[in-house]
């Protein structure tokens, strides 16, 4: 789980987290979440659909994932199976903005 450059935090350290005022987006595919299950209060936005995502308007984000948009100043946590691709989403946002 990745949360910040060079950051990755662990699944207890995410429930911590998670108490705060963050946004955890799990970047596995949608199969994926099907087959293995959705982490509570996460928005599952595919790797493949982060950037995309990311540079939507608010309105257009909250009806294609029901969720609050991310504000580039957000505290966001990104996470995927193996560690990988939460690296790569993290990279794409911090190049997008996000701090």
């Amino acid at each position: 789980l990745c949360s910040a450059v060079g950051h990755c935090v662990s699944y207890e350290e995410l429930k911590d987290l998670k108490k705060n005022n963050i946004i955890h987006i799990d970047v596995r595919e949608r199969w994926e979440i099907d087959r293995f299950g959705k982490i509570p209060e996460s928005i599952n936005i595919p790797l493949s659909e982060l950037v995309e995502a990311l540079q939507m308007s608010p309105g257009d984000f909250r009806e294609q994932y029901h969720q609050k948009m991310p504000t580039k100043s957000d505290h966001v946590v990104f996470s995927c199976l193996a560690g990988v691709r939460s690296k790569q989403a993290l990279d794409f946002a911090v190049s997008l903005g996000f701090s």
